[in-house]
């Protein structure tokens, strides 16, 4: 991943191949070009990658160059949600072999941090992240991966879906966060990607009902096919909030236990925070704005807890077994599909970017 860098043609263990990779070079400018990789250490694994999906995080660096407090400042290989097949391992790895079926975590935290050693890796100060800046992405032919962090697939799950693991642990670890089980009714604001995975997560940890709020109606038809107990269409206007809080939790039926903000902004928190329960709990997983104006004060006097989170940590294992299971089908959320040509890479984002019937777009590499 972040070990590549230059822009030079070959591959680890095969100089005849030219390994390509999608360069994000210039605002809405992404390239197709040579993407040298690192040695292969004793602990890493070379993979052809299979299937990646665009994220939300992608679209914001090739829109702006930046998301959050990320800023691109150099050509970046763009991708980050990614499964494929190992083709040549280290000499230390001694679980994985050529032609396993994998999926990635992103993520090298450096495991001496307090926070690494505290078991809250995702906060590591010097991760190194799949596409986030000064690192490189995984929209590529190959990548190099420390072996610990590919998950062999089961025989029943597709690359596809292994890509998914990578959204899907945002909604496992937000319900881990906010401590979603059997008796816990469950709010979610915003149907896109990551909402509609919170959704998944939600019923997998066995949320009895899911109230999905959104202002779009193909996207909360979506929702409702995927499982939602029922749906809320609402407005972008904040003079609307008090009654869409009262059809909100008319459409709960009963008290609002946990809610998730899974879009980021001042009406979707502040409606989160007025809708649910004194006692319950409020989870900010979207980051639609950096900066909200959300009534704290009245949250804080029905001790109403907010809770926010930052990717994941050790979700891969879980994310295999729901779907190995069947608990989870992440499937339908997949909308469109592109080979990795340049054509194709520009026209995958514009789609991704435009939103509307796409959901989830996905390369066939």
């Amino acid at each position: 991943m972040g070990k590549g860098g230059g822009e030079a043609v070959g591959t680890a263990g095969d100089e005849k191949e030219v390994n390509l990779a999608a360069w994000l070079v210039s605002v809405n400018n992404l390239k197709i070009q040579p993407f040298e990789l690192p040695p292969l250490g004793p602990h890493d694994v070379r993979v052809r990658m299979k299937a990646v999906g665009i994220c939300g995080s992608d679209v914001h660096y090739l829109k702006t160059l930046r998301c959050a407090h990320f800023v691109v400042k150099e050509p970046m290989v763009i991708g980050h949600e990614c499964a494929g097949v190992i083709e040549e391992v280290g000499s230390e790895v001694k679980t994985l072999v050529a032609g396993d079926r994998v999926a990635l975590e992103p993520g090298i935290s450096c495991w001496r941090c307090k926070h690494c050693k505290g078991g809250r890796y995702n906060l590591c100060p010097d991760m190194k992240f799949f596409a986030t800046p000064p690192y490189h992405g995984s929209l590529a032919n190959q990548v190099v991966h420390p072996a610990d962090l590919c998950f062999k697939l089961p025989d029943n799950v597709s690359l596809e879906e292994g890509a998914m693991c990578e959204p899907l642990s945002v909604g496992i670890h937000a319900c881990r966060r906010a401590e979603v089980g059997p008796e816990k009714t469950v709010l979610i604001m915003g149907a896109g990607p990551i909402g509609l995975v919170t959704m998944l997560a939600a019923r997998a940890f066995g949320a009895p009902r899911i109230v999905i709020v959104d202002v779009d109606e193909y996207r909360l038809s979506v929702a409702k096919s995927l499982g939602a107990d029922e749906i809320v269409k609402v407005s972008t206007s904040t003079q609307d909030l008090d009654e869409e809080v009262i059809r909100v939790q008319e459409a709960m039926g009963a008290d609002i236990d946990v809610s998730f903000d899974c879009a980021g902004f001042s009406k979707t928190m502040s409606t989160a925070l007025n809708a649910t329960r004194a006692g319950g709990k409020v989870c900010l997983v979207g980051m639609g704005h950096n900066e909200m104006t959300v009534p704290l004060t009245s949250a804080a006097a029905r001790e109403v807890d907010i809770v926010g989170i930052f990717r994941y940590k050790d979700t891969w294992p879980l994310c295999l077994e729901f779907l190995k299971s069947g608990k989870i089908d992440v499937k339908p959320l997949i909308t469109h599909r592109y080979g990795f040509s340049q054509k194709e890479v520009e026209e995958a984002f514009e789609v991704s970017a435009r939103g509307g019937d796409a959901i989830k777009v996905m390369f066939n590499l």
